[in-house]
């Protein structure tokens, strides 16, 4: 099971089953987080979450899940750090009329008229 997702759903657990609050803890979208638990149902091959009305719980085989969950999180190596990008503007790549680039920030380079 991936990592990633097991994450995802012990988060959403750990924020009551409240998919917004989970998704802003995760810093991802919310349509990510329920595409992600619906990637985990579908591995596991039962339902993790009964989604109903007025409150959502989890099912018996999402309490496994969740502890089963927890134990791989522990176990798993600490994930590598990412690459910083170093800072700073992009030319904007010319449209092929053998212009130089414009530049932010900068005035637009000299256009030459054509002639008749």
């Amino acid at each position: 099971m991936n990592i990633t997702l097991l994450e995802r759903f012990v988060t959403a657990v750990a924020e009551d089953l409240h998919f917004p609050r989970a998704a802003e803890a995760l810093g991802i979208p919310l349509a990510s987080l329920y595409s992600s638990i619906d990637k985990l149902e579908a591995e596991v091959g039962h339902p993790l979450i009964t989604r109903s009305k007025p409150q959502w719980t989890l099912t018996p085989a999402g309490a496994l899940l969740l502890e089963e969950a927890k134990r791989r999180i522990a176990e798993a190596p600490a994930a590598a750090p990412k690459p910083k990008v170093p800072a700073g503007g992009k030319a904007k790549a010319s449209k092929g009329k053998g212009r130089a680039p414009a530049v932010k920030g900068q005035p637009k380079p000299f256009k030459k008229r054509q002639g008749r």
